[in-house]
């Protein structure tokens, strides 16, 4: 395994769990592995809201991790892999991480408690006993429109100095907040968005990268907004930003990750656009429109015909 710290940075893919027939669609997980592994991703997050990780069995989701880390090994793609989990009661989570200590994987991403909304310090003390305990490095999970409660600066910035709490996926829906964390946050602590809409806004402050689950879909432009921008190359970022900026705003227009997987099986990368309840698949006026936008772009990146030239 990686080390987790030092590659916290770039483009981050949470990546969707396909189904087929009510069962883990195998054969797509590994052509969705095979093919993002060919592409400027920086690492995975596996079964967590992108990757429906609630809807899934202790045995499937460790059968998922199997696949992605030999598809992975396969490729000769060394990408560091985190395991999203969440909950609201830290005793059944300290049994979850000790189940999967020795799962092949880099760290875990770990969503504030849900339902229950916590006091600051309730959260603090969960995360250390969380991070105290698991074998592997933890990734925080900020997004209080999910969990209905929002990890403040000062408790953040407490946990951070914890050994083995090296960074932070940021929903907090609050730039000033944002902003404030990044000025405060210790050295090595790293702070990637997961808001796809406000990416460009996140990176020009000064996050270290993005978790996107936009990114399933011109996975190329992302990756370059957040290379150009950490390069301070702000025009040629912006030039890609704004052929991916529409999108972002389409793949969330229904609850995600309805839309991406629609997407994903028109373009023949899963078998099936099939969620597990309560989700549910694309309406048929958003289907439409998605169907509009893949034919445009693949009308824009297709190849010229043969003997196609200038005038």
């Amino acid at each position: 395994m990686t080390n987790l710290r030092s590659r916290l940075h770039g483009l981050w893919l949470p990546l969707v769990t396909p189904f087929h027939d009510g069962e883990l669609d195998d054969a797509s997980l590994r052509r969705l592995v095979r093919h993002y592994a060919a592409l400027p991703v920086n690492g995975m997050i596996l079964t967590a809201t992108t990757g429906e990780g609630l809807t899934l069995a202790p045995q499937e989701t460790a059968r998922l991790v199997a696949i992605v880390r030999d598809e992975l090994t396969s490729s000769g793609k060394d990408l560091p892999v985190c395991l999203g989990l969440s909950g609201s009661d830290t005793r059944a989570l300290l049994d979850t991480l000790r189940r999967t200590a020795a799962w092949p994987i880099d760290g875990y991403l770990i969503s504030c408690p849900y339902y229950s909304r916590p006091t600051q310090d309730g959260m603090i003390r969960h995360f250390r006993a969380l991070a105290d305990q698991a074998a592997h490095p933890v990734l925080i999970y900020n997004i209080p429109y999910r969990t209905g409660v929002n990890l403040g600066n000062e408790a953040m910035l407490q946990l951070a100095d914890h050994h083995n709490i090296v960074g932070l996926k940021d929903c907090c829906a609050d730039r000033a907040q944002f902003i404030e964390l990044l000025r405060r946050r210790p050295a090595r602590f790293a702070v990637l968005t997961g808001e796809d809409a406000q990416t460009w806004d996140a990176l020009a402050d000064g996050a270290d990268g993005a978790i996107l689950a936009s990114a399933h879909i011109e996975t190329g432009a992302f990756a370059s907004v957040v290379k150009l921008l950490a390069a301070g190359d702000r025009d040629g970022a912006l030039i890609h930003w704004r052929t991916i900026s529409d999108l972002t705003k389409l793949l969330f227009s229904e609850p995600s990750p309805a839309p991406i997987k629609y997407w994903l099986w028109r373009t023949g990368l899963i078998d099936s656009p099939e969620l597990r309840l309560p989700m549910t698949e694309v309406s048929s006026e958003l289907a439409a429109r998605l169907d509009r936008d893949i034919a445009a772009r693949t009308s824009a990146t297709a190849p010229a015909p043969a003997g196609a030239h200038c005038q």
